[in-house]
């Protein structure tokens, strides 16, 4: 005897009041697990000790910073008017792209209009279904959402341990891979092991991506970051992010690498083709 099937009666929808009730319930939620978050604004004259900010070398209210931001907005206005592909690439754009890459050792850079932008792009854009991601468990929320919005399979990795990733590595099935780490972690303050990472990557056929937000200017020869003190630089098989909010005290963020891999993120990564580009006082 076959049984008729039977559905659930349709929820009936809330009334155009209360179509956002549920936001109240999960603001208390968070507020029973202390985790409620405040804006909190700063005047320009408070006279405070920053213990808490990223401007690690103080640059961000240096006289040579500011006077350039302000030339910057204007000769070239308040907005870069459109993304990189269209209108949004100015000569300064370009001028920094070149600055950075011959600083850090590379062959070329890429501005983006934040970090997490520049990982996002980084993360979806060199990987496919036919990929292994192998990444950090400590690593930034920004790259954790790009292996989120990567179509590649994920593996969290145990924090700064080169031998596990090795043993990923070797155990694959993908066609190609890609090691992820952090340089710097945000959270300990603590250095990844780029050298042990590279030599696991390089012997499975791996490349390694490094988000130097806080090592870049104040790591390595020069603050030429953590790549460039790990030997690292300009390597082949290698991929920086970068970010200029922190200690080069501006906005934005690049990518670092090969030739081949900019092209790539030029023609193929949505956060750059989709989004506006850097705004020229922060490009200064």
């Amino acid at each position: 005897m076959t049984l008729p099937l039977t559905s659930a009666p349709p929820v009936a929808p809330p009334a155009p009041g209360h179509v956002f009730d549920w936001l109240d319930e999960a603001a208390a939620l968070r507020a029973d697990a202390g985790l409620t978050r405040r804006l909190r604004s700063r005047g320009a004259e408070d006279r405070v000790l920053d213990l808490a900010g990223n401007d690690y070398l103080g640059l961000t209210r240096h006289p040579a910073v500011t006077t350039a931001a302000g030339e910057a907005a204007r000769r070239w206005g308040g907005g870069s008017t459109g993304s990189r592909l269209v209108t949004g690439t100015t000569a300064l754009h370009t001028e920094l792209e070149a600055e950075l890459a011959e600083f850090c050792g590379v062959e070329a850079a890429l501005v983006f209009s934040s970090g997490y932008t520049a990982n996002l792009a980084a993360l979806t854009a060199l990987t496919d279904p036919d990929t292994l991601i192998v990444s950090d468990a400590y690593n930034h929320a920004s790259l954790i959402d790009g292996c989120r919005l990567a179509r590649a399979d994920v593996h969290r990795a145990p924090h700064s341990d080169p031998a596990a990733v090795a043993e990923v590595l070797a155990g694959r099935q993908q066609q190609r891979a890609l090691v992820v780490t952090d340089s710097v972690f945000s959270v300990d303050g603590d250095a990844a092991p780029l050298r042990g990472l590279s030599e696991a990557a390089r012997a499975h056929g791996a490349a390694l991506l490094v988000d130097d937000a806080h090592g870049l200017g104040v790591l390595g020869p020069g603050g030429r970051g953590a790549l460039a003190a790990a030997g690292l630089a300009g390597a082949p098989d290698t991929v920086a992010t970068v970010t200029l909010s922190k200690s080069l005290g501006s906005q934005g963020g690049a990518v670092l690498g090969p030739h081949r891999v900019i092209r790539h993120l030029t023609e193929t990564a949505r956060t750059f083709i989709f989004d506006t580009g850097l705004a020229p006082a922060a490009v200064g």
